[in-house]
């Protein structure tokens, strides 16, 4: 296991903002969370800045384009690819700018899509999903290792910052319960062994810990995360919806629990990503995490140790004044826990 970069009472966020500016978003992202902070992702732009288009500008020599069904291999680089490693490259550009003018960063967060979600999504040619492909799901997940790493390497060149990867597997729950639909939309594709999705995922998060020396996060804000499977893969921090750990079964609660016995950090998703009829207070953010723990048999001072607070998913869709809010609201949940583990 690499060294944990963050320090009791560290907040992030899982990524998306609202808006379609680079440098006023990573101002204030890295105002808020000067601790670990989540390169902006800002879906607003449209194409190339979603979670699959901004996975397919980091591909290395693997072009997609865009067709009316979704993401598609393409026969050369067009259009939709150059406008996803354009946006990336404005993002970068606004980074080394925060970084250089508003004092320097300590570890920055990339995301991008994993290996099952980034080939749940995209088409081949012919029309099926890359992974029913074994040849092509291990030429996307080769080409994603190294954009991954390369992109990582960009980003600590430019700041000077230790840099952590987050992989979003939204679709990982789907990947493995067969409920992922076909392009056509009349089938379902069938599901894969999770031995399978297991060992693809070891591979790519040991390389890419290997290769940036940072523990690697692996974000799924599905109902039912499969926490397990992500532990076993060598996950060195899990990202989920925290807000629902009140109804929590009993399986997910020993997933956690030995998440948390081996040591890993479990980055809780308490602050709603969109703004909620009634604010609460920072307490009441705290308290299914405070629960969980209890259930666990865990003392508080593992919510300091072990846990970081985040929104509950992205922030895409929030109102940008809720957006500002809610990473404050993440950061005051990160002292919360901290003094309360000193006290």
């Amino acid at each position: 296991m690499t060294e944990t970069p963050w320090t009791p009472g560290t907040a992030t966020a899982i990524g998306s903002m609202p808006g379609t500016d680079p440098y006023e978003t990573t101002r204030l992202v890295a105002g808020e969370l000067p601790g670990l902070t989540p390169l902006p992702e800002l879906p607003e732009r449209g194409v190339g800045a979603d979670l699959l288009g901004r996975a397919a500008g980091l591909l290395l020599d693997l072009p997609v384009e865009v067709v009316p069904s979704g993401y598609r291999v393409a026969a050369r680089a067009g259009r939709d690819q150059r406008r996803a490693v354009d946006l990336l490259r404005w993002d970068l550009d606004a980074l080394q700018t925060i970084s250089e003018t508003e004092g320097p960063l300590h570890t920055v967060k990339v995301q991008a899509a994993g290996p099952w979600t980034l080939s749940g999504g995209i088409e081949l040619e012919r029309g099926h999903r890359v992974l029913t492909d074994h040849g092509a799901l291990r030429d996307f997940t080769e080409s994603l290792i190294e954009g991954l790493i390369e992109h990582a390497g960009q980003v600590s060149a430019r700041t000077g910052a230790r840099v952590l990867v987050q992989l979003d597997e939204p679709t990982l729950p789907a990947v493995l319960h067969g409920g992922l639909p076909t392009p056509s939309g009349y089938g379902h594709v069938p599901a894969v062994p999770e031995p399978e999705v297991q060992r693809l995922l070891s591979e790519v998060i040991d390389r890419l810990g290997a290769a940036t020396g940072s523990p690697v996060v692996v974000h799924c804000c599905a109902s039912r995360p499969p926490v397990g499977l992500l532990r076993r893969a060598g996950a060195g921090a899990i990202a989920l919806d925290a807000t629902g750990l009140d109804s929590m079964s009993a399986t997910l609660a020993d997933e956690l629990g030995e998440a948390w016995e081996e040591d890993l950090t479990l980055l809780l998703g308490l602050v709603p990503n969109v703004a909620p009829t009634r604010e609460p207070t920072v307490r009441d953010l705290a308290r299914p995490a405070q629960e969980m723990a209890a259930r666990l048999g865990f003392h508080r001072r593992m919510l300091a140790e072990r846990s970081m607070p985040t929104p509950a998913c992205g922030l895409g869709g929030a109102a940008p004044e809720w957006a500002r809010r809610a990473l404050r609201m993440a950061a005051d949940l990160g002292r919360l826990f901290r003094d309360e583990a000193e006290n």
